[in-house]
């Protein structure tokens, strides 16, 4: 339980660094919406790759092994969030509670896919 506590911090602590870096691109360093999205997008990735192998799941192996597995969970959560949120939209249209519903469902995929894929055999 406490992995997955250090997990849904770092997860919101990544969010806030995102639109906290995509504020601040656009507004003070005048890069374009699209491009300032990605890069604070990527940054915030890397904070949570970092963040996860070192605190929640304390891994011993090696970045070789874990980073390429973490950028395909990021594509995969994206992939899980679209499509919950696209399904409970068509059913109940309300965007909010959609996006809730997605975070959610999108976060547990991605606690169990670190867990037993990206850090499988690292202590807990």
């Amino acid at each position: 339980m406490q992995q997955l506590l250090r997990f849904i911090g770092i997860g919101g602590s990544a969010t806030v660094l995102q639109f906290v870096l995509l504020i601040l691109f656009v507004q003070v360093f005048g890069i374009n919406e699209v491009g300032a999205s990605a890069l604070s997008y990527a940054l915030s990735a890397v904070y949570n790759y970092l963040m996860n192998y070192y605190l929640t799941f304390k891994s011993r192996q090696s970045h070789w092994h874990t980073a390429p597995r973490f950028a395909a969970v990021c594509a995969l959560g994206l992939g899980c969030n679209t499509l919950v949120f696209a399904l409970v939209f068509a059913m109940l249209p309300l965007y909010l509670i959609a996006q809730c519903v997605a975070t959610a469902v999108t976060l547990c995929v991605n606690f169990l896919l670190h867990r037993y894929w990206i850090y499988r055999g690292d202590p807990s």
